[in-house]
């Protein structure tokens, strides 16, 4: 199918949500009513020639059964199917996890079923699915409103992730907050292009991958978009788990570990306290593996992450700044890291490339290593993508050519021959290695390093264009008005 066709079929399922949104039916809102008709549709397609598989799907639920009602009666039948088939076990029934129907219409409800019915989606390539589904999800993100921008990590970035880790066949990836699955895709669109023989494709599809994801709506989109890059099977078992990562230590260690944990540093609790008000408790996870107990959550992903990696397991990492300069519980992990592990690389990234705004953050890049005496981290590379370098959703989104020059200073196919792009007479070189003693000698062991002086602070002609100022303007206001809004809660927890 040609990129048109694929295109077309995003626009005419996308501006069919349009239509809805009069009703008040919203983008996410949308996408998961879909997600439930697409599941049925390719069920039914499976059930048929030249499959012939016999599923998991109640007769009174399939798909002719769904096609043929109209008013009333199709609305109380889409009720009844989206109630007993969370019952239901493996994918099929976490894909229809607390599933509602959120189309008030039955007219428009039926229109949608008609959308889907004219499309044969199982003669489509996986790629062609999963562009179509991809392209519904970074639209969601984009609605800025619903917040599903939070699960959604850039894909350029997830794309250069995947290339500088380089997972190899027959070995497991764990994404501990897996959002929608963009970093599984990736790194399977990166396996799949290999010459695998049928034992390999075989693991890739059913024994490669597991997440955690506590959003039922979000966990339910990363099984279907999974699913239709032909991830797992509409009868396999469902390897992303409901269940908080943090709580305990991981039953299982993993040879990758690729994430993008939430931001939002406090782990909170709401409860309703005895005169009635809703208050929020600070969460702190008391684990015997954990280097220091903290109520931060970036901290204690990263201390999470580490205990799930197999020695020798690699991780790559999205954190926000506060990981690389807070006193306290996060200079203790960053030690611990530069002790137990290699923390080799540090990607600074450019402000602008996520959907929440203000964000400033960074992917760290770690081996796990056995017990040692001597530290492991000998040298941390450094690759500043952020001084002078303006990004915007809009007109200057990030692109995967923009991290190029990134990929080839780290140097995949062999880190130990990495040469430095930075040097006295080249002071805007933006690849640079500190030692070991050089970072531990710094205050508070801090990461948060820069060198490159900053132009639009030198030379006002160099200042970027008005837009791009006035989203950083805005960046900066929201980031430093979530700031207040955590120390104003941390202040009324303490009173």
């Amino acid at each position: 199918m040609s990129n048109g066709n694929t295109s077309s079929i995003v626009q005419k399922v996308w501006s069919f949500c349009n239509t809805l949104r009069d009703d008040g039916v919203g983008y996410g809102d949308y996408l998961e009513q879909l997600t439930y008709l697409l599941f049925l549709k390719m069920a039914d397609e499976y059930s048929k020639p030249p499959y012939n598989r016999k599923l998991p799907i109640p007769k009174e639920y399939t798909w002719d059964k769904l096609t043929t009602p109209k008013g009333a009666a199709l609305e109380t039948h889409y009720n009844n199917l989206l109630r007993d088939l969370a019952k239901e076990k493996n994918i099929l029934g976490q894909i229809f996890t607390k599933s509602q129907n959120k189309i008030q219409d039955p007219a428009k409800l039926s229109r949608l079923i008609d959308l889907i019915d004219k499309e044969q989606w199982n003669t489509m390539a996986a790629d062609v699915k999963g562009e179509i589904y991809e392209g519904l999800l970074e639209k969601n993100a984009e609605d800025t409103k619903s917040g599903a921008g939070q699960y959604f990590t850039p894909r350029a970035l997830i794309k250069a992730m995947v290339q500088c880790i380089r997972p190899e066949p027959k070995k497991t990836i764990a994404d501990p907050a897996c959002g929608t699955g963009g970093f599984f895709l990736a790194a399977y669109d990166f396996l799949s292009a290999q010459d695998l023989d049928k034992e390999q494709r075989k693991f890739l599809k059913y024994n490669t991958f597991y997440g955690n994801e506590i959003v039922a709506s979000t966990r339910r989109l990363a099984l279907m978009n999974l699913f239709l890059h032909n991830i797992g099977d509409i009868d396999s078992e469902n390897f992303i788990s409901s269940a908080d990562a943090l709580v305990s230590s991981p039953s299982k260690t993993f040879d990758y570990v690729l994430a993008n944990p939430p931001f939002g540093k406090k782990s909170s609790m709401t409860f309703t306290n005895e005169e009635g008000e809703q208050e929020k408790e600070e969460l702190t996870y008391n684990r015997q593996d954990f280097w220091v107990t903290t109520s931060n959550k970036q901290l204690n992903f990263v201390q999470h992450i580490r205990s799930m990696l197999k020695t020798d397991g690699k991780a790559a990492v999205v954190v926000p700044d506060n990981v690389l300069f807070e006193g306290g519980a996060g200079e203790t992990v960053r030690k611990q890291l530069l002790d137990k592990t290699d923390l080799h690389t540090i990607l600074r990234l450019s402000t602008g490339i996520f959907y929440a705004n203000g964000v400033k953050a960074n992917v760290l890049f770690f081996d796990n290593k056995p017990a040692a005496k001597e530290p492991w981290t000998k040298d941390v590379w450094i690759f500043d993508y952020r001084t002078n370098t303006h990004h915007t959703l809009k007109k200057n989104r990030m692109q995967f050519e923009d991290l190029k020059e990134f990929i080839d200073c780290y140097n995949p196919k062999n880190r130990n021959k990495r040469k430095a792009t930075w040097s006295e007479s080249n002071p805007d070189g933006r690849w640079r290695k500190f030692t070991y003693d050089e970072i531990i000698n710094r205050d508070k062991t801090s990461l948060d390093i820069t060198w490159i002086k900053d132009k639009s602070l030198a030379d006002l002609d160099n200042l970027p264009d008005p837009d791009i100022l006035a989203v950083e303007i805005v960046e900066n206001l929201e980031a430093g008005l979530e700031n207040f809004k955590e120390i104003i809660t941390s202040l009324n927890g303490k009173g």
